[in-house]
């Protein structure tokens, strides 16, 4: 990723006035990320404000060379990772929406039937809630692949497994959700 380089550089140059440049670029991402790993709007946003307070703190300490190679993306979401599991001690993922930022999606499908939308509502909270039985090494996989879109290769970086680990993980996680929501996805349809 050119730009994430770009921010490395800059980082590893003059970290105070580039820090706020990596806050605005990560800050919508890693919420969204612990959102859906906490449930709660204020604990993300608590550990999304800790995440890069320590990130922050972190880069002080590395040397300009070691900042200029940073692999910004699956860093910061280590980060966030390694806070969510520090501040929130639950055994499973909470229940939370599964669509893009967070908001109630109507206002971006106005013009799509109201039939329509309420189908696909349904669905994302099925899905949500598939989500949420999982595993949680199962879940945050999936999570990190698929929701947040990270590369095999960052979600192992971040999970601090072999690629080879997360590959199975995001397959298996992916299994149990085909399962789990075969059976509701075709009630859904069949109304």
């Amino acid at each position: 990723m050119i730009e994430e380089q770009s921010l490395s550089a800059h980082l590893a140059a003059d970290l105070d006035g580039h820090f706020e440049h990596l806050v605005r670029t990560y800050q919508d991402r890693l919420y969204s990320f612990a959102l859906r790993l906490t449930g709660s709007r204020q604990d993300a946003e608590e550990s999304t404000q800790d995440a890069f307070v320590r990130a922050y703190r972190a880069l002080q300490s590395y040397p300009e060379d070691r900042r200029r190679a940073l692999r910004l993306r699956p860093w910061l979401y280590q980060i966030t990772l390694n806070v969510v599991r520090n501040r929130v001690r639950r055994p499973m993922l909470v229940t939370v929406a599964v669509e893009g930022p967070v908001s109630n999606g109507l206002a971006a499908r106005a013009d799509q039937q109201p039939e329509r939308v309420a189908v696909q509502t349904e669905t994302q909270a099925q899905l949500a809630n598939a989500l949420a039985r999982l595993p949680k090494r199962y879940a945050t996989a999936v999570v990190l692949r698929h929701v947040q879109g990270l590369t095999y290769a960052e979600a192992a970086e971040v999970l601090d497994q072999p690629v080879g680990t997360t590959k199975s993980d995001v397959h298996r996680g992916l299994r149990l959700l085909r399962v789990a929501l075969e059976p509701e996805l075709l009630e859904v349809g069949n109304h």
